[in-house]
């Protein structure tokens, strides 16, 4: 199936690693130009490196911290001229490590953590939304596409993605979210070493035993969900074949949880 990217300019913030990273190798392997933003120069270098050598498209590596305005603004301004206009901007952005730093019992959670981290990934989407939006009016076409998960802070993200797809529609943008659930990364083998010497179980027998339970697909082929299926969704939500999603929320969980979305 043409998808209809080749050619199209992206952005993916947290595009250094985990999710982000995962979702710019899909793009760019369906004909993207792609500006990856994290915050470490070296980390997107090599990383940028890697995609382009694996895809032979162009990956412009632009450090900036999504909490700064300025830096936002800066770096969409120069991939959109670097890449010749923006069409896709993809939010994967958030508090290494998720927002651990933001949970637990209420009584535990420190006021600054929480506003570090719905700072980072609630008002940085915003950040770079309000900044993107102009070059996509300028194309008459676009897509953003916010990668969200289960805390509180998401949902005000999954909030903004309706109210933007409101806003935008009008313009050729679709605005969508997904919720990843928890997803294989490059992080994922040496915690799944910790917890398994933790229950003194095999790496692959610990991830049996804690995602099996909440799993409907049973212990034969329970697993998490790997960085680049929830890709595959991001790339359909930035195609031309996705037209008519616009302001919704897909779980790419692999089905796990209990949860019904509105």
């Amino acid at each position: 199936m043409d998808l209809g990217l080749q050619g199209k300019h992206a952005i993916v913030t947290g595009g250094s690693r985990g999710i982000g990273k995962a979702i710019a190798r899909e793009l760019a392997r369906e004909g993207v130009d792609v500006a990856i933003v994290a915050r470490t120069q070296a980390d997107l270098e090599a990383t940028a490196r890697e995609l382009a050598t694996a895809t032979n498209r162009r990956i412009l590596p632009l450090a900036a911290d999504v909490t700064s305005k300025e830096q936002v603004e800066r770096v969409v301004a120069e991939a959109a001229r670097e890449l010749g206009g923006l069409h896709i901007l993809v939010n994967s952005g958030s508090h290494p490590g998720g927002s651990t730093t933001a949970t637990g019992p209420i009584e535990t959670v420190v006021d600054e953590d929480l506003i570090e981290d719905f700072n980072i990934k609630y008002v940085g989407a915003l950040r770079c939304a309000r900044a993107v939006i102009p070059f996509m009016k300028d194309a008459g076409w676009g897509r953003i596409i916010n990668i969200s998960g289960g805390n509180a802070r998401n949902a005000g993200l999954v909030h903004m993605t309706k109210t933007l797809s409101v806003q935008l529609g009008r313009h050729g943008i679709t605005v969508n979210c997904i919720h990843p659930g928890t997803t294989r990364t490059e992080r994922t083998p040496s915690l799944l070493a910790a917890r398994g010497t933790q229950l003194g179980v095999s790496p692959e027998e610990a991830e049996r035993q804690d995602f099996a339970p909440d799993s409907p697909r049973g212990n034969a082929i329970c697993r998490m969900v790997d960085a680049s299926e929830v890709a595959f969704v991001a790339v359909f939500l930035a195609s031309e074949k996705a037209w008519a999603v616009s302001g919704e929320l897909l779980s790419a969980s692999g089905g796990a949880g209990r949860s019904v979305y509105y």
